[in-house]
């Protein structure tokens, strides 16, 4: 059942603002300080963790690997210069 609760806006400073209580950040496992992303969605304010860019690609490149799912599939058409060897990083 979702959990609703009812604040105000309040002042911040110059800017406006809202306080988000602790129970509703433990059950979206936000912490304080924790940068979020804002989005207007059908005229209500989305916040959502922001992740980051890539995030979780390691660990899937890792379980491809331990299955041996890893291997280059166009490695017989691609063409390396001299750039792709010594200055391109991943």
């Amino acid at each position: 059942m979702p959990t609703a609760v009812r604040t105000h806006i309040i002042r911040i400073g110059n800017s406006q603002g809202i306080r988000i209580p602790k129970l509703l950040l433990e059950q979206v496992n936000l912490a304080e300080n924790e940068e979020v992303e804002l989005e207007l969605q059908s005229n209500q304010i989305v916040v959502r963790p922001t992740q980051e860019v890539r995030h979780g690609w390691a660990a899937a490149f890792k379980a491809m690997a331990e299955r041996d799912d890893d291997e280059m599939l166009d490695a017989d058409v691609m063409s390396t210069s001299e750039w792709d060897e010594t200055e391109w990083e991943w």
